[in-house]
């Protein structure tokens, strides 16, 4: 893993060495992806899809390679089935709306979980409360794990999609994807992934689980912002009806209605972002340079050792301690049985170097039900090492010993 590619890590933060630890956030970029957002504003830039010029062109030809590119990272059947959108966000939200118009009637159930970003809770209660549907949530073991049992009790024939976040972007809990889906699919139920915190981080097959939907964001796996993924089995996204309108998504407009573009322009209206999906393409090449085993390896490693030494400094509190995660852990700090406030913590840690995140990490619900006002999250990227973190606990160390 080679630091020298991600030239921001080269920047001093209050005149110390940058420690970036808030990859759940976002990742930092290489210098292959910044080029390549250069490139296509240097010498290709045109609108695609709509022109006969050369430069339309190729900027048509780099957007639809990235399609075929990201169908093939995560092993869709077709580059049809990968609609870009801006991010897990957008893709969430506009599969909400579509699959909401499609199929939900008043009293049928969505079903989530509760270690849900909000991204994954918001739109659902939008919808339900659009169309009068309820919205059920899987809850947590003592260990902070998902209750399958439960689940299963959860499941009924008003049940019309399930939706879990694959990894949790505040315990770093690899989620049971593989006995949701198949739980699910025993009912005839779809199933939705969000792999924002997955992704990144390990080989993610839409055919190994067998998901129906998958959605995540290029901003967090090394590529640019404003560019995501929504994947979704063909036989599903035929039936789902357009989140928005104009633009690339049709196929012929009169004032006696509109038909629809064919797959999977139908989901992409407007001008699409062709310079960040050439970007992404640039990062999933350089991820895939490097290998999903070593990258994986290697933030389990990360983890371990970090979680090994925050465990040896008293009064630290690790949630979900010892079980398996993706590049994510939580604490709090407590000193003579108080809480430390989370956001003190990562002041005087950042007046260190260290960027960590603080706070309810958009997943409130999670953070009530731990009975804490927010937590301290360190999450760690491919260019991470244990320097980093010997760094990031000499840093913890003296804030502690400032705030007790």
């Amino acid at each position: 893993m080679n630091k020298a590619d991600f030239p921001i890590l080269k920047e001093m933060v209050h005149k110390r060495p940058l420690v970036y630890l808030d990859n759940a956030a976002t990742s930092q970029k290489p210098q292959a992806v910044i080029d390549a957002i250069s490139e296509a504003y240097t010498h290709w830039n045109s609108n695609i899809h709509r022109g006969v010029h050369h430069l339309s062109q190729v900027a048509t030809k780099h957007h639809e390679e990235a399609r075929q590119a990201v169908a093939t990272f995560i092993g869709a059947t077709s580059s049809d089935e990968i609609i870009f959108t801006k991010g897990t966000t957008d893709s969430l939200n506009a599969l909400a709306f579509s699959f909401g118009e499609t199929f939900i009637q008043e009293g049928d159930e969505i079903l989530v979980s509760a270690v849900e970003h909000h991204s994954n809770i918001v739109p659902w209660q939008m919808l339900c409360e659009r169309k009068k549907a309820v919205l059920r949530h899987i809850p947590l073991r003592e260990d902070l794990t998902l209750d399958t049992e439960a689940f299963k009790g959860l499941l009924n024939e008003k049940t019309k999609l399930v939706s879990v976040a694959h990894v949790s972007n505040v315990l770093g809990i690899i989620n049971p994807v593989e006995d949701i889906i198949r739980l699910a699919h025993e009912r005839g139920i779809p199933v939705c992934i969000d792999g924002a915190q997955s992704v990144p981080h390990m080989p993610v097959n839409v055919q190994a689980p067998d998901c129906d939907f998958l959605a995540f964001s290029g901003h967090k796996m090394y590529g640019p912002t404003g560019i995501g993924v929504l994947y979704g089995k063909r036989e599903w996204l035929e039936k789902l009806t357009p989140h928005e309108g104009g633009g690339e998504m049709i196929n012929h407009v009169r004032w006696s209605g509109t038909t629809y573009n064919e797959l999977p322009y139908k989901f992409e209206a407007g001008t699409p972002n062709f310079v960040g999906s050439y970007a992404l393409h640039k990062a999933i090449e350089y991820m895939q340079t490097i290998g999903f085993e070593a990258i994986e390896a290697h933030e389990r490693e990360l983890t371990e050792y970090c979680e090994s030494q925050l465990a040896a400094i008293e009064g630290v509190h690790i949630y979900a301690a010892g079980q398996p995660k993706a590049g994510v852990i939580s604490f709090n700090v407590y000193a003579s049985g108080n809480l430390i406030h989370p956001f003190d913590i990562g002041t005087l840690l950042d007046q260190q170097g260290v960027a960590v995140r603080t706070g309810h990490h958009c997943a409130e619900p999670l953070i009530d039900e731990l009975g804490v006002p927010g937590t301290v999250r360190v999450s760690f990227g491919l260019y991470n090492d244990k320097e980093d973190i010997d760094a990031f606990i000499a840093a913890l160390k003296k804030a502690v010993v400032i705030l007790s």
